[in-house]
């Protein structure tokens, strides 16, 4: 079945990540939509969609958790991940590679056994697709260059998206974006968070917010917000069908140009850069959180639960690099078959943090007598 800017039914999976979040705000802002989340913990809020509470390992859970929605659903959203402990070299494991790859097949079984008919699967990569975690690329990317010759599971999860696809009537699309930035919780690679609580601990000790990362280099960004467009956009529009196209906001921004601003959010001073390992300073800074959170009000949440992999912040800001590592990918395809929406960078981090901080995730701007 195939439904265009008419709306249908769409199950978004992996629906309180940053992404999948994403997607559910903007489907749900169209009355046309019917939506459903599947994600392993119900949220506290959820407006008028329909939840299931479901793990993705779990083959017979899955069925029976989506036995009263399957019939219904006429697109899939998958936004669902697991990483490993170790998030960057977890990267190129075989566990990895299975796990996330078994995770998309019983799904897609348990759709087929419940007779389920829905016409198309978006399917969430990334710019690992690229080889971007072993090192320098053509750039910009384009959605045309040959596979990296890694292992990876997103090449995994494609071909058997596609072969199912052949089987049961669904076509694919492939969603390449890059650093995706959004409002979520406890998702290993969400940086805009990360990055708020670094600022927060560093106003609360008194320190300056020192640039931690390796040299200046350009790279791009996607508001989770716009990524959740392009997704309605790639499931209505006929010409995405079988396709990939990276999604980025439009523009390039480096991490040093950014670090004064985000400074200023928070109340603190940029400081002087010194490269450092936040995975291993920010170690034990439980208690100072824990102490940040109380000062200001802030809705209670684990220093675990909040940033998840400050490793993944390490390996996002070059940490231990001594050379620049540009990443650039062309958003001229997604452009030319309609898909045109773009975002400011430098806004987009503005709002995600001023975002947080109304909800009391993050502390707003420290004053004097705060420290």
């Amino acid at each position: 079945m195939e439904h265009g800017a008419t709306g249908g039914c769409v199950l978004v999976v992996g629906a309180l990540g940053v992404v999948g979040r994403a997607a559910m705000d903007v489907y749900l802002d169209d009355p046309d939509w019917q939506v459903v989340g599947l994600s392993r913990r119900l949220p506290g809020e959820t407006r008028r969609a329909r939840w299931v509470a479901a793990d993705l390992l779990d083959r017979d859970g899955l069925e029976a958790a989506l036995a009263g929605h399957a019939g219904s659903v006429t697109h899939v959203v998958y936004a669902a991940l697991q990483e490993e402990a170790s998030l960057v070299s977890g990267w190129t494991s075989d566990a990895q590679i299975g796990r996330n790859t078994l995770m998309l097949g019983n799904l897609l079984d348990a759709l087929a056994s419940l007779g389920s008919r829905f016409g198309h699967l978006t399917l969430l990569q990334g710019t690992k697709a690229y080889g971007v975690h072993h090192g320098s690329y053509r750039m910009p990317a384009r959605e045309s260059d040959p596979r990296f010759i890694a292992s990876n599971f997103y090449y995994d999860q494609e071909d058997l998206a596609r072969e199912r696809g052949k089987r049961g009537g669904f076509a694919i699309t492939v969603l390449r974006p890059q650093i995706v930035c959004g409002f979520a919780l406890g998702n290993p690679m969400n940086a805009v968070t990360a990055l708020g609580v670094y600022a927060a601990i560093c106003a609360e000790l008194g320190q300056p917010l020192r640039f931690p990362g390796g040299p200046a280099c350009l790279q791009e960004a996607v508001d989770a917000q716009l990524l959740g467009r392009a997704i309605k956009w790639a499931g209505s529009e006929p010409r995405c069908r079988g396709e990939i196209y990276n999604i980025a906001n439009g523009d390039c921004f480096s991490w040093p140009n950014l670090w004064p601003g985000i400074a200023r959010r928070f109340g603190v001073e940029p400081g002087i850069a010194h490269p450092f390992s936040l995975a291993e300073v920010m170690a034990d800074k439980g208690p100072v959180w824990d102490r940040i959170v109380a000062k200001h009000g802030l809705v209670s949440h684990g220093y675990s639960e909040i940033v998840s992999s400050w490793q993944f912040m390490d390996y996002l800001l070059r940490h231990g690099r001594t050379y620049p590592h540009h990443s650039l990918v062309s958003t001229i395809k997604a452009r030319q078959h309609g898909f045109h929406d773009c975002v400011d960078t430098e806004d987009m981090f503005d709002r995600i943090f001023a975002a947080l901080q109304t909800a009391r995730i993050l502390p707003g701007a420290a004053t004097p007598r705060d420290r």
